[in-house]
């Protein structure tokens, strides 16, 4: 079971954008997701007249590493680590500060 999943608020731990928030948009891999906002580069794209495309200048979000990030526990309205117990037969993501079990 995956720690952090898609559309799950995450911070920023590490890195250039340390303490930022964003909504994971994407997993890329086992180890790399992609957050809204987060780890944005700027690529130079070429026109393409076929789809209509202009060229130019555009921002791209890049994957960032699994262990770089956080799930934002908004109860205690910070960063926090998750673990994964077996609550009625199902296994659940449970914040390790609190116990709560993270929404889906």
């Amino acid at each position: 079971m995956d720690k952090i999943r898609k559309n799950d608020e995450v911070v920023v731990l590490t890195g250039r954008d340390k303490g930022k928030r964003g909504v994971v948009k994407q997993r890329v891999g086992a180890e790399y997701v992609v957050v809204e906002g987060v780890n944005v580069a700027k690529k130079a794209m070429r026109p393409n007249p076929m789809t209509g495309a202009t060229g130019g200048i555009v921002d791209k979000l890049m994957p960032i590493h699994v262990s770089n990030v956080a799930l934002f526990n908004a109860a205690a309205g910070k960063a926090d680590r998750v673990t994964v117990k077996e609550v009625d037969g199902k296994k659940v993501r449970v914040f390790k500060s609190n116990g709560e079990v993270v929404k889906v």
